[in-house]
C-alpha cells in the first residue's frame, strides 16, 4: 500500500503544481495586482482536493477499463463460500437463539434507523428485502430492528401502528422488532449504540440501513459473505448509487453521481485498502469491535458529533480492524433529494457534521490514513469559500487588469474543470468505451444525451451550492453552532416565491460577478459561464428542475435514465406518462 499511496500523493502534487503553473502564466501579463494574487492563492487552496479528484478518478477508470474483474482488483477475493447463506436462527421474541439450521452463518441484524419518516415507504422497501431473502432461502440468518428516534407523540403513535401491522402480516413476526427512544441522545450514532448495548445479544453482525436505503438480497448476502471471509474486517461498505426517480432534479443528480462514485470508490479502494471509509448505511458491521471502539466522545462545549461514520471508520482502523469498500454498484441504492432546496439543506447538514472533524484530527488512536479520511471530509467543504473568492477576484481582475488572451484562459478553465470533475467524466468515458455498458443505458445516443444534460446541470448547481456552503460556514464561524435540520424526501414542485426567498443571495452575487466580467467584454463573460453561470440562474433553475412536467417528460424519453430504470421501463407511450416502477419510487417524507 505504501507505493500505491505514494503514487496518489505524486498525482496530487503534479496536478496542483501543473494547474498552478498554468494559472500563473495566465495571470502574469500586465504585472501582478491584488486581485490576481488573490486568484492564485484561492486556487492553490482548492488544489489538493482537485488533485485527489484526478487521482481517484484516473486510477478507478484504469482499473474499470483494463481489469477483467475490477472488484477483485481492489477487494481481495474471499475463499469459496456457499451460494446460499443459512445459519443459526436469529434470536427472536418467541424462540431461543442458536438453533442450528444448515450451514453455519453468523446471525445478522438488519438495522433500520428512522426519525419522523413516512413509514409506508420505509416499510415497503424493507418488505421487498425480506421477500427477497425469503425467496433466496436465507431469511433464517437475519433479524430486523427498526430503531426510532421519533420524538413527536402523534407521529410516533402512527409509526408504531404501522410497524405493528407490518409485523403482523409477516410470515415470521418474531424476526421483526421495533424500539423507540424517548430522547435521541447522540443522534443516529447514539441510536445505534443504544441498540448494540441493549438489544443486540446473540448477533455477530449488523447491516445498517437508512430510511431511504434500498438493498437487494443479493447485495446484502454479498456483504455478509465478504465480512465472513476475512475475520480482520470490522466494516464492509457497499458502493451505493441513486434510486431511479421521476423528478428532473434527482434524475440528473443520480445519473452523474453514479458515474462519479463508481470510479472514485474503485480508485480510492485501490490505495486505501483496508483503511477505507464508512458512509453510515448500506454496509455490514462486525458488532463486537464496533461496540468496543466506536463510542463517540463529546466535542468541546459538550455537543455530540453529527457525522459519525468517518470517525467510526478511522477509530476502527486505528484499533487494527479493517474497513473496506466493495465497489460493486448493483443492488445497493439510496434516494436523492427531490429538489434543489432539499439538496442544499442536506449539503449544509453534512457540512456541519464534517467540519466538526477538526476537533478529532489529533486523536492519538488514529492512523495517518484515518486522519486523512477526516481531513478529506473537511476538504470536501472547506474549499468552497476559496472557490467563491476566486470568482470574485476574477471578476475584479477582469474589470481592472489585463490578463492573457481568451484562448489561454479557456485552456486553464478546461483543464481545471476536467480535473475537478475527473471521476464523473472518466465514469462517462468508461461506459462509452464498452458496448455492453452502453446497452445497459439504452445505447450511446441516449447515454450521451443524459451525460451532456447532467454535466450542464452540475456546473449550474455547483456554483449555487458553493455560495450556500460559504454562507453557512460564515454563520458557523460567527455563532459557533452547527445544525442538523429536518429532511424532506417528498417529491414536490417549488414555487417562484420559495425559490426567491432561498436563492436571492446567489442571484445578487451572480449579478455582481457577471457585471465585472461583462465590463471586460463578451469573451470574459463567456469564460465565466461554466464557473459561475448557476448564480444568476439559481431561481429559475430551482423552479424548473422541480417541475413535475419536466420530470415526466424526461422519464417518458428516458433522459438520464440509469440501468435499473431501463430494465424496468414499460413499453414507451408517447401520449401519456406510464406508471413509475416500484423501485423508482424514492423514499420521501420527513427527516433523517
Amino acid at each position: 500500500m505504501a507505493a500505491r499511496r505514494a503514487l496518489v500523493v505524486l498525482i496530487v502534487l503534479l496536478t496542483a503544481g501543473g494547474l498552478g503553473l498554468l494559472l500563473f502564466h495566465v495571470l502574469a501579463p500586465g504585472g501582478w495586482t491584488l486581485p490576481k494574487l488573490v486568484m492564485l492563492a484561492a486556487f492553490l487552496a482548492t488544489a489538493p482536493w482537485t488533485g485527489l479528484c484526478l487521482a481517484n478518478g484516473l486510477i478507478g477508470f484504469l482499473i474499470l477499463t483494463l481489469c477483467r474483474d475490477p472488484v477483485r482488483a481492489v477487494f481481495p477475493p474471499p475463499p469459496r463460500l456457499p451460494d446460499q447463506i443459512r445459519g443459526r436462527r436469529c434470536p427472536s421474541l418467541r424462540e431461543p437463539a442458536g438453533e442450528p439450521v444448515g450451514e453455519a452463518a453468523p446471525p445478522t441484524a438488519i438495522v433500520v434507523t428512522v426519525r419522523n419518516e413516512d413509514m409506508r415507504l420505509v416499510l415497503a422497501s424493507l418488505r421487498r428485502l425480506l421477500n427477497d431473502l425469503d425467496a433466496a432461502g436465507a431469511a433464517d440468518a437475519f433479524g430486523v430492528f427498526i430503531l426510532s428516534d421519533t420524538l413527536d407523540p402523534w407521529v410516533a403513535a402512527t409509526e408504531g401502528q404501522q410497524v405493528a401491522a407490518f409485523r403482523a402480516e409477516d410470515p415470521d413476526p418474531g424476526r421483526i422488532r421495533y424500539r423507540r427512544r424517548i430522547a435521541n441522545t447522540g443522534f443516529k450514532a447514539g441510536n445505534i449504540m443504544d441498540f448494540l448495548d441493549r438489544h443486540a445479544e446473540g448477533f455477530e453482525l449488523m447491516v445498517t440501513l437508512d430510511a431511504d436505503s434500498e438493498m437487494s438480497a443479493a447485495a446484502l448476502l454479498r456483504l455478509v459473505q465478504a465480512i465472513r471471509a476475512d475475520p480482520s474486517l470490522a466494516i464492509v461498505q457497499h458502493l451505493t448509487v441513486g434510486l431511479p426517480a421521476q423528478g428532473a432534479f434527482p434524475r440528473l443528480f443520480q445519473f452523474g453521481m453514479r458515474a462519479g462514485m463508481r470510479t472514485w470508490a474503485t480508485g480510492q479502494a485501490w490505495w486505501q485498502g483496508d483503511e477505507g471509509p464508512y458512509w453510515g448505511h448500506n454496509a455490514v458491521v462486525r458488532i463486537a469491535p464496533f461496540r468496543a471502539h466506536c463510542r463517540l466522545p463529546l466535542l468541546p462545549g459538550g455537543c455530540h458529533i453529527l457525522s459519525h461514520d468517518q470517525i467510526e471508520a478511522a477509530v476502527l482502523s486505528g484499533a487494527g480492524w479493517g474497513v473496506r469498500v466493495l465497489p460493486q454498484e448493483d443492488g445497493s441504492w439510496e434516494a436523492n433529494p427531490p429538489a434543489l432546496p432539499e439538496f442544499l439543506r442536506r449539503e449544509l447538514r453534512w457540512l456541519a457534521g464534517n467540519m466538526q472533524y477538526r476537533h478529532l484530527l489529533l486523536r492519538p488512536d488514529l492512523r495517518p490514513t484515518g486522519r486523512w479520511q477526516l481531513m478529506q471530509a473537511i476538504l470536501l467543504f472547506a474549499g468552497m469559500p476559496f472557490y467563491l473568492l476566486f470568482l470574485l477576484a476574477a471578476a475584479t481582475a477582469a474589470a481592472t487588469d489585463s490578463i492573457s488572451p481568451f484562448p489561454m484562459v479557456s485552456a486553464f478553465t478546461a483543464a481545471w474543470l476536467g480535473t475537478l470533475y475527473a471521476p464523473k467524466l472518466l465514469g462517462y468515458a468508461e461506459v462509452a468505451l464498452s458496448p455492453d455498458k452502453r446497452a445497459r443505458y439504452g445505447g450511446m445516443t441516449q447515454f450521451a444525451t443524459g451525460a451532456v444534460a447532467e454535466f450542464a446541470f452540475t456546473l449550474l448547481v455547483d456554483a449555487v451550492s458553493a455560495a450556500s456552503k460559504t454562507g453557512a460556514m460564515l454563520r458557523m464561524a460567527f455563532d459557533g453552532r452547527a445544525g442538523w435540520t429536518r429532511q424532506n424526501r417528498m417529491d414536490r414542485g417549488v414555487g417562484w416565491g420559495e425559490a426567491a426567498r432561498l436563492l436571492w443571495p446567489q442571484t445578487v452575487l451572480g449579478a455582481l460577478v457577471f457585471a465585472g466580467f461583462a465590463s471586460s467584454g463578451w469573451e470574459a463573460t463567456l469564460w465565466a459561464l461554466p464557473l459561475a453561470g448557476g448564480l444568476p440562474l439559481a431561481i429559475p433553475l430551482c423552479v424548473l428542475t422541480a417541475d413535475r412536467r419536466l420530470g415526466r417528460w424526461m422519464w417518458r424519453r428516458q433522459i438520464a435514465a440509469i440501468p435499473e430504470e431501463i430494465s424496468l421501463h414499460p413499453v414507451r407511450e408517447r401520449t401519456r406518462a406510464a406508471p413509475v416502477p416500484a423501485l423508482a419510487l424514492q423514499a420521501q417524507a420527513e427527516p433523517d
